[in-house]
């Protein structure tokens, strides 16, 4: 029984390969890669749920951020480039992000929250973070959102 996100990449990478698109196929090869070995990691072998392949996209698109930022900043454009282009292939399998207003509202209404809560300034990061995580899943990173809740605390 195999995720509807795992056997769509299984077949865009078949459709990669037989389209001679090295970049897709290697590309896809490796996030599948790396959905197997957290599929065989811990005490026994399991299936991944959609919700947790798309975990595992999420990580890989974000390695590919921080090493193009890595290669950008130590000189080497090429390989930045090429890793630029592998998270654009991952990102067509992630939901859409949140755009910086989106983010400040869903923000703006769990600080709300949390002040009903008892909770206010700095300390109720925590609180906060609690309640916007869950509405955010996958559409925002953690360093995007803390940043957000930490402004609108702090302001």
């Amino acid at each position: 029984m195999t995720t509807m996100l795992k056997s769509k990449l299984h077949d865009d990478l078949n459709a990669a390969i037989k389209e001679r698109d090295e970049l897709r196929s290697s590309t896809l090869r490796l996030t599948l890669a790396a959905i197997t070995k957290e599929e065989v990691a811990g005490k026994e072998k399991r299936e991944l749920s959609d919700d947790e392949v798309l975990k595992v996209i999420t990580k890989e698109a974000k390695k590919r951020r921080e090493a193009a930022d890595a290669f950008a900043q130590g000189g080497r454009p090429e390989q930045a480039e090429r890793e630029k282009a592998e998270g654009e292939v991952l990102a067509a399998y992630l939901p859409k992000q949140l755009s910086d207003d989106e983010l400040n509202a869903i923000v703006a209404q769990a600080v709300e929250e949390a002040k009903a809560a008892g909770a206010e300034g700095p300390r109720a990061m925590g609180a906060v973070m609690k309640i916007v995580n869950p509405k955010v899943a996958g559409q925002a990173e953690g360093g995007r959102v803390a940043a957000a809740v930490k402004k609108l605390l702090q302001g």
